[in-house]
């Protein structure tokens, strides 16, 4: 028999249930192919952060009582794909722990599969919100209830009774978002311009793991546009932030507006369409105009957040077009000038 070489062919072999989701720039679910071809070096990874491939593997092994979750940043190289040497050493301290027959792992070693993840150069731990979600969509798709902080969030965002927003939890916030039907977003779009910033915050945080219908579109975008009349860039970041993962025309001419208006697309409105809304980069005219945003902003970090969108398969060959195609003496270049310097020194 082979020997194991991938952490796709340790579940494969082990005879795990296993499920697997993205974490770095949304909490999604991802395909178990996904991680088998980018660990065979066959492809980049979809979606990059921070120059990491953030998972959460949610695993039951034998009779193993309860699911073991990891949480694992795998290193990309300059071309998104994996870079596997660390993955190889966890790959090799798993099978020392748990030995070689890896099908006849259970119940005795769950204690030896949760240490795995102490002292481990991969693991990390996802933010709070994060979690949350994670934990919502998880518990979703399992079929099991929400949590018990459910049906308070879900009284005071339907405006079935009046509840000190204070005492609401995250995950009844994050169980409400992802169980929303039609009927929950009509009355969360309603209710939204009548919440309390730090309620509106938090519901965007978890809004923005979904893709949202049209009316609760159309309500977040004039919550952020009213917040950015007042001066409010968190509101306003926390509403791009949550429409970002929502395929619709008008997210992205809002993008390009914001864009366009050098007032308000400053370093937080442009971390929030860079982190949360990147699909709306793969645009002609939306990317350069993005670029020569970030470029013009002597606040932004001009070379981190373009190697970042980068590593993004998709967003790769269109980033290099546009920045070779900048004007001599353009801001972008001139950013770019910087970049090469730096890299001389």
């Amino acid at each position: 028999m082979q020997p194991i070489q991938t952490l796709d062919e340790f579940f494969t072999r082990s005879g795990a249930e296993v499920s697997l989701y993205h974490m770095g720039r949304h909490v999604v679910a991802c395909p178990r192919e996904s991680l088998a071809t980018f660990e065979r070096g066959e492809t980049a990874w979809p979606e990059p952060w921070q120059g990491q491939a953030r998972i959460a593997i949610l695993f039951r092994l034998g009779d193993m009582p309860e699911p073991a979750i990891w949480f694992l940043a795998l290193p990309l190289d300059e071309q998104g794909m994996l870079a596997p040497a660390q993955r190889d050493a966890f790959i090799n301290r798993l099978l020392e722990t748990l030995g070689r027959a890896v099908s006849q792992v259970g119940r005795e070693e769950t204690a030896d599969v949760e240490h795995l993840m102490k002292d481990n150069p991969l693991a990390f731990t996802p933010s709070v919100t994060f979690q949350a979600v994670l934990n919502a969509r998880a518990t979703y798709a399992a079929g099991l209830p929400a949590s018990q902080h459910f049906e308070p969030v879900d009284a005071y965002l339907s405006g079935q009774q009046t509840i000190d927003w204070q005492a609401l939890g995250l995950q009844g916030i994050a169980d409400y978002v992802i169980r929303m039907e039609k009927t929950e977003a009509d009355s969360l779009a309603r209710r939204l311009p009548t919440l309390p910033a730090t309620v509106i915050h938090s519901v965007c945080y978890c809004l923005e793991h979904q893709s949202l219908p049209t009316v609760l579109t159309a309500a977040l975008r004039r919550c952020g546009e009213a917040a950015a009349q007042a001066g409010d860039v968190e509101t306003l970041c926390g509403c791009l932030r949550a429409v970002g993962n929502t395929d619709a025309r008008e997210v992205g001419k809002w993008y390009t507006a914001l864009l366009h208006d050098t007032a308000a697309s400053g370093p937080d409105v442009l971390a929030a369409i860079a982190g949360r809304g990147w699909h709306y980069l793969e645009d002609a005219e939306r990317l350069p105009l993005f670029l020569q945003c970030l470029a013009e902003d002597e606040r932004t970090d001009f070379a981190a957040v373009v190697r970042d969108l980068a590593l993004i398969p998709r967003l790769r060959l269109p980033i290099m077009m546009a920045l070779r195609d900048a004007p001599e003496g353009s801001s972008i270049q001139r950013r770019l000038s910087m970049m090469m310097t730096q890299r001389k020194a």
